[in-house]
């Protein structure tokens, strides 16, 4: 490792000048038209730093093409929240996790070959650097040295947790301070020896994530760093959501109960999140938890001070009164409620099949002899169309789709006949009859890319193929097209006209739409009961999933995306559709479950 003498110094000055009380808020997961709205929330619950992650992936989707205005234009929101009167600490990975989708390393890394992700491995470092030579001269003029807010950058994330190549971490490092990045750096790993030996590197400061036991992650930073100030980079007072799984939230007092301890020892406190907002569009990430596959909700409110939309909860007061107890300084009053839209039911208008509408909006098709996974049709994320045709013997024999990643929707001549989900046994379908062909579509979803441990990187589609097996023998599918569907990039979609209502014994899958009447643009929540599984779009913009296996029930939709006057709703409908769609008042995140730590 190459460092300066002073490195030491320039570590540790940025909280020895003074404790740090931070809150974690991603601009990514929030519209950029809200991003004053909600710093001005932090600032208002006594903090006065704001944490924020950099999504690799959210700036350079396309090999080679870097996006930083609008929605991206991480620029402005350090400078808004320069304005609110916050430091900002900037985690630009080149790994997240953050439970976005494939930890915000981009897709396309694993396009032409396999690549040994957060390694040293020159086929990773080199993308590694040319995102650096592009993001860092952007937050070098920003930094506390040139006088802007950034006090402090990270280096990777939670590495510990991962791997042991300290070769790469020398690489990052020495990158960052090549190109001009001189506030302190520091890591973030979990408080045990081995995380914190293969996570850290000397002459950085040590930080540590946790949601409990600050005494104990106390007493393993001052043995390994003696002397070094103490702070939390994540303390977790909230959690995500599963789908399939309950909703997660901590009773404030408890937060409150575990937060203290770290304070009164004089350590320092980043808030993991102090506002979540949402993961949009096809967004989250997922996990495996021993071999079971757990895709993220939309939502990524987990439980927050300040919730998905704005609202300020029992949390924030709390937490509050301690915070300004602690710095002796008074908190601005936070900005007044949002106003919402009036609650309303809508019928939906029936559009196209699933299977004309995904042929309709593909951004890629090709043909192969093999169905091929997504990687290989240069495809971030969605869905894809596979279409073939079958020939089903006389008799009894049974259709099986092997390895899809993650769910599979299985139709014969149109008619949607089976689901495979990657989590579950599978029996197959079974055929019976006589001897004949039939039109097969296997339409496979990408419930979101791994973004912890090992399976980061994984691919996605259809990967072990179809077979029909009869007679004891198992004879494979042969003959594919495909149709790549990104729902992210997607422009338009066919028009859903006013030709009738969806109505009782409709309920197929396939693309769906509303006009609401918006008389006040103000903040909603949509629900689609009795749906099973779509994506729904908002003039255009996607606002995500929701899944008949909860824990969210509503998706929020944000004040901005709205227009006076009519606005679009469509709905894509993977499974059986419902017959309306509900604008509430107020967000439903599904039936909770109480935790006091992770």
């Amino acid at each position: 490792m190459t460092s300066s003498g002073d490195e030491r110094g320039r570590a540790s000055g940025w909280i020895d000048q003074g404790r740090v009380l931070s809150g974690a808020m991603h601009y990514f997961r929030v519209h950029p038209d809200q991003w004053r709205d909600r710093l001005e929330r932090l600032a208002a619950m006594g903090l006065d730093t704001v944490e924020t992650y950099i999504p690799w992936n959210f700036h350079e989707r396309v090999r080679g093409e870097f996006d930083f205005a609008g929605w991206r234009d991480v620029v402005r929101f350090i400078r808004l929240a320069e304005t609110n009167g916050l430091g900002v600490i900037v985690r630009p990975g080149p790994f997240i996790c953050a439970e976005w989708d494939n930890g915000g390393l981009p897709t396309w890394l694993g396009y032409d070959h396999p690549v040994a992700l957060r390694t040293s491995d020159p086929h990773f470092l080199a993308p590694v650097d040319r995102w650096f030579d592009e993001l860092l001269p952007l937050l070098v003029p920003l930094q506390r040295t040139n006088g802007g807010p950034i006090v402090a950058v990270q280096v990777e994330n939670e590495y510990g947790s991962f791997g042991s190549d300290l070769d790469y971490l020398v690489h990052l490092h020495d990158g960052l301070r090549a190109r001009g990045i001189d506030v302190p750096l520091f890591t973030s790993d979990g408080p045990t020896d081995l995380m914190i030996d293969s996570g850290t590197l000397p002459e950085v400061d040590v930080t540590a994530n946790f949601g409990s036991g600050a005494a104990k992650a106390i007493a393993v930073l001052r043995r390994r760093r003696p002397g070094q100030p103490i702070f939390c980079a994540e303390f977790w007072g909230g959690w995500f959501d599963h789908w399939g799984r309950s909703h997660n939230a901590r009773m404030a007092a408890d937060v409150v109960a575990a937060v203290r301890p770290l304070l009164d020892a004089g350590g320092s406190v980043n808030i993991y999140m102090a506002h979540g907002g949402t993961s949009f569009g096809t967004w989250p990430g997922a996990n495996i938890d021993h071999q079971t596959f757990l895709p993220t909700v939309t939502s990524y409110d987990s439980d927050a001070p300040i919730g998905e939309a704005g609202e300020l909860r029992e949390k924030f007061w709390a937490l509050r009164e301690l915070f300004t107890e602690t710095s002796g300084r008074r908190a601005p009053a936070p900005p007044p409620p949002l106003p919402v839209q009036t609650p309303r039911v809508l019928p939906i208008r029936l559009g196209a099949p699933l299977l004309t509408a995904l042929r309709g909006i593909a951004s890629v098709v090709a043909d192969s002899a093999l169905p091929l996974a997504q990687e290989e049709l240069r495809q971030p994320a969605g869905v894809t169309l596979y279409e073939s045709t079958i020939l089903i013997p006389q008799g009894e024999s049974v259709l099986r789709v092997h390895e899809p990643r993650d769910r599979a929707w299985v139709f014969l001549d149109g008619e949607l006949v089976h689901r495979v989900d990657r989590n579950m046994p599978d029996d197959g379908y079974g055929l019976s009859g006589e001897r004949r062909t039939a039109a097969l579509s296997v339409v496979v979803e990408n419930e979101g890319r791994v973004n912890f441990g090992r399976h980061v990187g994984e691919r996605k589609g259809l990967l072990g193929g179809v077979s029909v097996d009869a007679h004891g023998v198992s004879r494979l599918v042969h003959g594919w097209r495909q149709y790549a569907v990104d729902l992210q990039s997607v422009d338009e979609v066919p028009a859903v006209g006013a030709t009738r209502l969806a109505s009782e014994g409709d309920g197929i899958p396939g693309l769906y739409g509303v006009t609401v009447d918006c008389e006040a643009v103000a903040d909603a929540f949509l629900s689609l009961p009795g749906w099973e599984k779509v994506y729904v779009r908002l003039n255009g913009f996607l606002l995500g999933r929701l899944d008949r296996r909860g824990p969210q029930q509503t998706l929020y939709a944000p004040a901005p995306l709205w227009v006076p006057g009519d606005n679009e709703i469509d709905i894509l409908s993977m499974g059986e559709a419902g017959e309306a769609l509900a604008i509430l008042d107020c967000p439903d995140l599904g039936p909770v479950e109480q935790y006091t730590s992770h």
